[in-house]
């Protein structure tokens, strides 16, 4: 389930609008070899390719009603060759951007829905895509130098998402999992909530293949066994889970080991 606090559920649909105008309007005038500083690989026109065609393929999803792992890799097939100018990629993130709005709107939240997450449900797709649209969104001001504030409620929320689904893991019986460390207390500063982590190495066979990552097991609110603590506003604290710039400080406290046993999880996951 979402991080909410009091006031309801997230409007995730409202900030999926919000940040991918912001990223049409801060892209459709940068220079197209400008350089994006958080993704270096990256020009201004790559970043506008790039979430035009994330947003294609769940809106692709959500249109057609997907829940077939073969069938949305044959989707695949039938996407548009990438425009050669700055107004064909403009085109084509318009029609991206306002199908996949649209048909998450249209779809009640329970919908199932092919995902690669347990949360097979459109619901979760439109707090994916949120998420999505958000960090890119920051990526484009920071392309060029015009950042914005982030939400402070979806921040946490996206702190949730990347400690829980993006880099934790659930105890699973066919898994071994071994503590690397003792538990760090992730704490916002702004938000009023806290996680802690206990960082994992997990091995085993998992859908056929031999694994051995590093995740995190998750727990809310703060442990009197944390030797650690990472605190920090929940928009800045969101920003250093996903590798981005932070406008504030992290301010980080206590065992040494502990926390680099954090950092080994966070570079052994996702970018």
């Amino acid at each position: 389930m979402p991080f909410s606090r009091s006031g309801g559920p997230l409007p995730f649909l409202d900030h999926l609008a919000a940040d991918s105008a912001r990223f049409r309007e801060v892209l459709a005038t940068a220079p197209a070899d400008a350089r994006v500083p958080s993704c270096p690989e990256w020009d201004a026109d790559d970043l506008l390719w790039h979430l035009g065609g994330v947003q294609w393929f769940w809106g692709e999803i959500a249109e057609r009603g997907l829940t077939d792992e073969d069938e949305v890799d044959a989707m695949n097939d039938t996407r548009e060759e990438r425009p050669s100018d700055r107004a064909g990629l403009l085109a084509f993130f318009d029609r991206a951007s306002e199908r996949l709005q649209r048909q998450l709107a249209a779809l009640p939240p329970q919908t199932p829905l092919w995902m690669w997450s347990d949360d097979k449900s459109a619901g979760y797709i439109r707090r994916r895509q949120a998420h999505e649209a958000l960090i890119h969104r920051l990526d484009a001001e920071l392309t060029v130098g015009a950042r914005t504030p982030i939400d402070c409620r979806l921040a946490a929320d996206g702190i949730d998402e990347a400690l829980r689904i993006m880099r934790g893991h659930e105890p699973d019986p066919d898994l071994t999992h071994v503590p690397v460390s003792t538990p760090v207390t992730i704490a916002t500063v702004d938000a009023m909530h806290a996680w802690t982590v206990t960082p994992v190495r997990i091995t085993g066979t998992w859908n056929g293949r031999e694994i051995d990552v590093q995740r995190f097991l998750v727990r809310d609110g703060p442990d009197a066994a944390a030797t650690a603590e990472i605190s920090g506003s929940a928009a800045d604290i969101d920003c250093w889970l996903w590798n981005r710039p932070t406008e504030g400080e992290i301010v980080r406290d206590g065992d040494a080991a502990a926390l680099s046993a954090v950092d080994a999880v966070l570079a052994d996951s996702i970018d």
